[in-house]
């Protein structure tokens, strides 16, 4: 099979599309051939060396958790699952994933089936972003209808979804991101909408139940003086969560990690389904382009997702 293969932590020209072994299936997996593959910021940030789970890979290696295609095996234990099912999912994560190739073994607890409303294209772009928006809001968030959660750049590729999920949940939402891209934010159902190049929120918004934050560094302490006593604030990226709270005791905050679920995958089936819930894909690239998809990736100005395929 083709796949694409890092050569050495660093830059996105370590790269290269290769041939290699078909990957052979546990009792658990199943064998997926694989119709289109995503590209999220922790693939930048294992290719670069900088993640913490990046310890575990030896080179040579092959990256990637999101992939939406087909299932051409099954393994002996598995009963979800049969040949020729579409299905999409976040393999592994964060242990290696390996779905920058054309299949992929894939334990069928991490996959859901595919929703018939998703092309597979969509479908690849979810599951990272998906999971983790959903499991910030509900699980880790506890966001109820009738409470106002932030969404801090709401028209990346976690943070579109986390709008329209929030929205799904009942709560007010306020989305911030750049001017330009006001109005594709607005059309996911923002409430209200900040730029945040223009606006300091801190000293605009009080009294909101939820912060998500996907963009660490200092906003995080502008997300923490926007909450309410017992507010809040949950985050995916790297900041001083110690230093929130000692400015602010009287918040709960923390910075959490996406896994692997196959039964959330199924729970966000319903609101895709249901029309409430849309992928952005921003680009569809050939897998031999999987350098420019890192490096858009890395300038952190892409809208929605980018989505690759052999």
């Amino acid at each position: 099979m083709k796949a694409v293969v890092l050569s050495d932590w660093g830059d996105a020209s370590n790269f290269s599309v290769r041939d290699v072994p078909n990957p052979v299936i546990q009792p658990n997996e199943v064998l997926v051939q694989v119709k289109a593959f995503g590209v999220n910021p922790a693939d930048y940030k294992t290719r670069s060396g900088t993640a913490p789970y990046a310890k575990q890979y030896t080179h040579p290696i092959i990256l990637g958790w999101d992939m939406a295609g087909d299932v051409v095996a099954v393994g002996s234990s598995v009963t979800d699952f049969k040949q020729g099912d579409a299905v999409y999912g976040m393999v592994n994560f964060p242990n290696p994933g390996q779905a920058y190739a054309e299949y992929v073994a894939a334990p069928a607890a991490d996959l859901a089936l595919k929703p018939a409303k998703l092309t597979y294209t969509q479908a690849a772009a979810a599951p990272l972003a998906v999971l983790t928006a959903w499991q910030a809001l509900t699980e880790h968030g506890h966001l109820q209808a009738g409470q106002t959660v932030l969404i801090q750049a709401a028209s990346g590729g976690v943070g579109h979804l986390a709008v329209q999920l929030a929205k799904a949940l009942g709560a007010t939402v306020i989305g911030t991101a750049s001017g330009k891209n006001e109005a594709f934010v607005r059309s996911l159902g923002v409430d209200e909408f900040f730029d945040y190049t223009t606006t300091d929120i801190g000293h605009t918004l009080n009294d909101i139940d939820l912060v998500f934050d996907t963009v660490g560094a200092d906003t995080i302490f502008q997300s923490a003086e926007v909450l309410k006593p017992g507010g809040r604030l949950i985050s995916i990226a790297y900041g001083a969560m110690d230093k929130v709270l000692a400015e602010r005791p009287d918040i709960s905050a923390e910075r959490i990690l996406v896994h692997t679920s196959g039964d959330d995958l199924r729970k966000i089936n319903a609101l895709i389904d249901a029309g409430k819930l849309r992928i952005e894909v921003s680009e569809v690239l050939p897998a031999d382009l999987i350098a420019d998809a890192h490096r858009q990736l890395e300038s952190r100005r892409t809208t929605g997702k980018i989505v690759l395929h052999f």
